[in-house]
């Protein structure tokens, strides 16, 4: 029995580089939304509190705890 190579039968695609300044603006957004998430799971709390209440603390109580931010 004679064994055959499997050949792809369509080239490859070429890579788009893609530029800066299209990346930049997302880049930016993701890094204040992921500031804005950390500043709610580690800080939202005591004398620095933006919303008044417990309700953020306890929303995000266990994502405190997996990232061993201290709230006790």
């Amino acid at each position: 029995m004679a064994s055959s190579a499997l050949t792809p039968s369509a080239e490859t695609p070429a890579v788009i580089p893609v530029s800066l300044k299209e990346i930049a603006p997302w880049a930016v957004l993701f890094g204040l939304l992921l500031l804005a998430l950390l500043y709610f799971v580690g800080a939202e709390q005591g004398a620095t509190s933006l919303i008044s209440g417990e309700n953020v603390h306890e929303w995000l109580h266990d994502g405190r705890h997996l990232l061993g931010f201290p709230c006790h």
